[in-house]
C-alpha cells in the first residue's frame, strides 16, 4: 500500500473563486440570500474543512494547510461527529473497523493518529461514511470548491423548475417548448395548401398579440 497523496497544486485554489462567483450569480438570480447559499457551517460539514477556514477561503485569505495526516485526523473527526447512527450515538471504532474492512487495531491506530493513512485506508473509511471521494484528502480550497459545486447544482435545478413553471404560464413559450420553432415550421411545411399554411401564420399572430410582453 502507498502511503502518499498527490496534491492538486494551486488548480483548486483557481477554481475556488470561479465556482464563489457562479454560486453568487445564481443565488441573486434566484433571490437566494447568501447567508444560505455560503453558510459556512453547513460548508464545513459538507467539505470537511474546519468553519474558521471556510470563513477565510471565503473572503479570499489564504489558510493555514494541514499536512496529509493532519487533514486525515481533522476531516474523520468531523465525520465521528456528524455522521453519527441513527440512536444519535457515535459509531465506535470497532464499528467503523467492521465496516471499513479492517482489524480493531488498525482502526484505532488510524483514529488515534498512530498510523500514518494510506488511500485505500481512506477510501474504505469514506464508503463506510458515505461521503465522496477525497473527502478526507482533499486540500481545503479544493474540498470547498467540491462542496460549492454541489451547491452551485441544487441552484440550477430551482432555476430549471422556476423556469419550467413560468413556460407552464405562458402559452407561447408552452407551444415552443413542446415544438420549438423547427417543429413548428416542419408541421405547417406538412399541410397540403398555402391556404392551410396562412391559418397557421394567422393562428400565431393571434397568439402572439394575445400574449405580447409590455416592453421593459
Amino acid at each position: 500500500m502507498s502511503g502518499g497523496f498527490e496534491g492538486p497544486g494551486n488548480t483548486a485554489s483557481a477554481v475556488l473563486p470561479a465556482v464563489v462567483a457562479r454560486v453568487t450569480a445564481l443565488a441573486d438570480r434566484l433571490g437566494v440570500p447568501h447567508a444560505e447559499v455560503f453558510h459556512t457551517g453547513r460548508l464545513s460539514v459538507g467539505s470537511g474543512v474546519p468553519e474558521p477556514v471556510v470563513k477565510a477561503l471565503l473572503s479570499g485569505r489564504r489558510a493555514g494547510e494541514p499536512d496529509v495526516q493532519a487533514r486525515f485526523l481533522q476531516r474523520l473527526d468531523l465525520l465521528r461527529r456528524t455522521r453519527l447512527k441513527p440512536n444519535g450515538r457515535k459509531y465506535t471504532q470497532q464499528e467503523i473497523a467492521d465496516g471499513a474492512g479492517m482489524s480493531r487495531q488498525q482502526a484505532g491506530a488510524l483514529i488515534n493518529g498512530d498510523r500514518r493513512p494510506t488511500m485505500e485506508h481512506c477510501d474504505a473509511i469514506q464508503r463506510f461514511f458515505r461521503v465522496h471521494a477525497g473527502f478526507l484528502t482533499a486540500e481545503d480550497p479544493e474540498a470547498l470548491a467540491g462542496a460549492l459545486q454541489r451547491t452551485e447544482q441544487e441552484l440550477l435545478q430551482k432555476l430549471a423548475e422556476r423556469e419550467a413553471a413560468q413556460a407552464a404560464d405562458d402559452p407561447l413559450e408552452r407551444l415552443l417548448q413542446d415544438h420549438g420553432v423547427r417543429g413548428i415550421a416542419w408541421r405547417a411545411a406538412q399541410l397540403p395548401t398555402d391556404q392551410h399554411r396562412d391559418k397557421v401564420a394567422e393562428w400565431l399572430d393571434m397568439l402572439l398579440e394575445s400574449v405580447k410582453r409590455p416592453e421593459s
